[in-house]
């Protein structure tokens, strides 16, 4: 239990096709207070990849409004922001330390599972990585809200006021 949230996930394998037992939402409670939260590391990763990202490719990845937290269906196509594959290998870098950031609190067996879930579907070059202006919690440009999206994931985390992070991971695309 963090703050006012409680995240409960048993998987079990309990649904068909689903990495972590179905999609999940985890977060945190502590208004006024963000940066003291128990995943602003998982922004901080995120935000350091934003960082290294040049003039064009920040064009791409930042956009004026997200969507709604809890609209992460799966598409196969049509994601919005900057595609993995167009990063320098540097970059590239940068973005596996935030999908290690992102599966640091789940366990071995899920994490592979996930990954697995990845290559099978095309890897994370098929992964797009949009960050979002609106929301920007004390106007200092780390951006609270962004989102992983791909065939065969969706991993939308919203920072502002406290942390909802939605995850839809599925094993088939």
């Amino acid at each position: 239990m963090s703050g006012r949230h409680l995240t409960i996930r048993a998987d079990g394998d309990a649904m068909p096709n689903a990495v972590f037992g179905g999609p999940i939402n985890y977060g945190h409670g502590l208004e006024g207070e963000y940066k003291k939260n128990l995943f602003h590391y998982q922004t901080e990763a995120v935000n350091k990849l934003f960082k290294a990202l040049d003039g064009k490719q920040r064009e791409k990845a930042l956009l004026p409004t997200a969507p709604a937290e809890n609209d992460i269906a799966l598409k196969k196509d049509g994601f919005a922001g900057l595609a993995l594959s167009d990063l320098t290998d540097d970059q590239q870098e940068l973005a596996k330390e935030v999908g290690k950031a992102l599966l640091s609190p789940y366990r071995e067996k899920d994490v592979e599972e996930a990954l697995g879930s990845l290559e099978a579907n095309g890897g994370a070059e098929m992964i797009h990585l949009s960050f979002y202006k609106n929301d920007d919690l004390g106007n200092d440009g780390e951006w609270d809200i962004w989102r992983y999206e791909g065939p065969s994931l969706v991993w939308h985390f919203r920072g502002a006021p406290h942390v909802h992070a939605w995850v839809n991971w599925k094993t088939k695309a």
